[in-house]
């Protein structure tokens, strides 16, 4: 969800204290929520609030890396966190986390299989249950193109886009993984030759054609006619152009051989304060009109769960068909070394 942190660029960086949402009960029941800033909708927490008479205290946190640091650091106080897939596997190895109360989960069969399979750091969600997918994928401004372009990842090898603009994101992740893709890898790969191949591609073929590797301006430079073509987060993009302009501003699409994806999921702390509360909270949330609540608030497509979308009021930025072929990013582990080191080379020394 660091995406969503970017659309608004006025947000400030958690806080160190949690402070409260709001002051709904005199009950004395609070649940300490730790989560993406700008994630979870005030009119969801303020139905949980009223039916289960408690408070719901909400601390931010920008980046996995700076929840991950502060829990390890010894922050203690917090029930439900909503970390991306990578950092549940790292916590549930390091048992930060503790099992969900499966008599609480009423609304599992809500979630949807084809995303649960995705699940393999989870696969019988004892520690997490999904909250929303968000994928990578490419966009083509078509009031700037007026030719014919591959819909996969030979687009960023088309020297015509050298001209009117082209960027892909500032992340070795991003980048590396959708050139391992085009070459009929893993995405999550660590072979040494494979690697050594997406090196190549990059470099020699999509880095001549680029005008910057760019995670953070692209949205705005995409939405004033800087940059033809993205790579990147299609909420940053769709969330800078008027939604009446999208359909004939913006191509959206994620290529065949599938992209990047993270999927953040609700999990509870190994020392939670409200365990009862918690669980109650992470079931809460998938009911089918209350999640709904959040599709609309956020434009996702609804792949997570399959009974939200009969409550979904707003147009989504792209079919959610689209996001079920894309790849989860794993935790490498020693293995990012290598990542590192070969985006060093791309982006400093070539």
């Amino acid at each position: 969800m660091k995406k969503l942190t970017k659309i608004l660029s006025a947000v400030a960086l958690a806080a160190a204290t949690v402070f409260s949402v709001s002051c709904s009960s005199n009950s004395g029941r609070t649940l300490y929520l730790y989560n993406w800033t700008y994630y979870t909708p005030d009119e969801v927490i303020e139905a949980f609030e009223k039916e289960f008479d408690c408070k719901v205290k909400l601390d931010n946190y920008s980046t996995c890396d700076e929840m991950y640091a502060k829990l390890r650091a010894g922050a203690k106080g917090y029930d439900v966190v909503i970390p991306s897939n990578d950092f549940v596997s790292i916590m549930i190895k390091q048992g930060m986390l503790r099992e969900l109360d499966q008599s609480k989960m009423t609304n599992l069969d809500k979630i949807n299989p084809v995303i649960q399979k995705k699940m393999d750091f989870d696969p019988d969600m004892k520690y997490s249950i999904p909250y929303a997918l968000s994928a990578t994928g490419i966009m083509v401004n078509k009031t700037l193109v007026n030719w014919d372009y591959p819909r996969d990842y030979s687009i960023f090898s088309d020297q015509r886009f050298s001209k009117v603009g082209a960027t892909m994101m500032d992340d070795m992740r991003e980048v590396l993984g959708c050139a391992l893709l085009q070459l009929g890898y893993d995405m999550n790969s660590v072979d040494d030759r494979e690697l050594a191949e997406a090196y190549e591609l990059v470099s020699k073929q999509w880095k001549p054609n680029l005008t910057k590797f760019d995670a953070e301006g692209f949205g705005k430079s995409f939405a004033a006619g800087n940059f033809a073509l993205c790579q990147g987060y299609p909420e940053i993009v769709f969330g800078e152009v008027d939604e009446s302009r999208w359909d004939e501003t913006i191509d959206f699409f994620i290529p065949e051989e599938g992209g990047p994806a993270s999927l953040d999921c609700m999990v509870i702390l190994k020392d939670a304060p409200h365990y009862e509360l918690a669980n109650e909270f992470i079931n809460f949330i998938h009911r089918p009109e209350m999640y709904a609540k959040f599709i609309d608030a956020f434009g996702y497509p609804c792949v997570v769960n399959t009974e939200a979308p009969q409550f979904v009021t707003k147009k989504s930025m792209y079919n959610a068909e689209q996001a079920y072929t894309c790849t989860l990013k794993q935790d490498l582990g020693n293995n990012l070394d290598k990542y590192s080191d070969i985006w060093q080379k791309i982006r400093f020394t070539d």
